[in-house]
């Protein structure tokens, strides 16, 4: 699944999304990862997201995915909302499994289901999952993607592409097997889901100071840090060969022909953060045990300009609907 273009959203999508209620802090907004409301004294943080790229595991990752929107603004996730469908009614054993890995999900984050829906559908193909997540911020200043300012920092936790490979490790199984990727590359790929949540650094880097956050999602880390730029009217400087990507993440992206960097990877969080606030932060996240690398700097422009094996390539222009998670999908299917 992709999104649609930033042009079809801004013509038919955002008109019909004008805020009048002043209670309404942020609301829909391309690139925000949460829409914010007033409530009493403090703000809260909501945020939907629907999982259909992956099967196996796909209500644990979509309580996890929509967890890791509402984190980048700084909120613990408190309160769930799960929608499951599935293709058939005779699909019980499916919806039930969906079900305990969302509730499984939801106790490792520390929210809490609080209702939802289930259903079947027989225009689906593969099982559909959409999790409401919320949390209020508590006094707490929102950290946004639009925050990157001048003389920042770029912070990138875990490395890339984690999400993605698993998800071809564990669904595609049989064209990586095809493709000649061993049972070993299998199973070390599959691992990576387990990197999944941002919870940890994305609370540590706005307790620290960040300016903004993202976490990377589909489009890959590429589209992550468009949308940071675009956002902040700034232009993000970035040596790719900072970037950590596992081993095994080389061979699934060489096997399979995708880009990393395009690649969707829950699991990895993007931040820009103050020059002097790096070193508390990068402290921190030490201390938690989370790698991290510093990968560049914010300074005046648009963009991003990637340096990549020894040439620079200047980026412009977001691109919400290039993913290589989607490609794979078009191109093999999965087992």
């Amino acid at each position: 699944m992709s999104k649609f273009t930033l042009e079809v959203l801004q013509q038919y999508v955002y008109p019909h999304f004008q805020v009048s209620d002043a209670d309404v802090f942020l609301g829909s907004s391309f690139g925000e990862d949460v829409a914010l409301t007033r409530m009493g004294g403090s703000l809260l943080a909501s945020h939907m997201d629907p999982i259909v790229g992956a099967v196996n595991h796909i209500g644990w990752l979509a309580v996890h995915v929509a967890c890791n929107d509402i984190a980048t603004c700084g909120a613990a996730p408190r309160w769930l909302q799960l929608l499951v469908l599935v293709p058939g009614k005779e699909d019980v054993v499916l919806m039930a499994r969906i079900i305990s890995d969302a509730a499984r999900a939801a106790r490792e984050t520390g929210a809490t289901i609080v209702g939802g829906h289930t259903g079947y559908s027989a225009a689906l193909s593969r099982p559909l999952v959409a999790v409401t997540a919320l949390a209020p911020l508590e006094g707490k200043e929102p950290v946004l993607t639009r925050g990157g300012k001048y003389g920042d920092r770029i912070l990138v936790t875990k490395g890339i592409p984690l999400e993605g490979t698993a998800i071809l490790a564990d669904d595609f199984a049989g064209t990586a097997r095809r493709l000649g990727l061993t049972e070993e590359d299998l199973a070390e790929a599959k691992v990576l889901l387990s990197q999944v949540s941002v919870i940890p650094e994305a609370l540590i880097l706005a307790e620290t100071g960040a300016s903004a956050m993202h976490d990377v999602t589909r489009g890959g880390l590429l589209e992550t840090l468009l949308e940071m730029a675009a956002l902040s009217k700034v232009c993000f400087q970035v040596d790719f060969e900072k970037i950590h990507v596992p081993a095994v993440g080389v061979r699934f992206a060489e096997a399979f022909g995708f880009d990393p960097l395009r690649m969707i990877s829950s699991g990895t969080l993007a931040a820009a953060v103050p020059p002097d606030k790096v070193k508390a932060a990068t402290a921190a996240l030490d201390k938690a045990g989370i790698r991290h690398a510093d990968i560049g700097w914010v300074e005046e422009g648009d963009g991003v300009l990637m340096h990549r094996e020894g040439k620079v390539q200047h980026i412009t222009g977001v691109q919400p609907d290039d993913d290589e998670l989607a490609r794979m999908w078009e191109e093999y299917g999965p087992d």
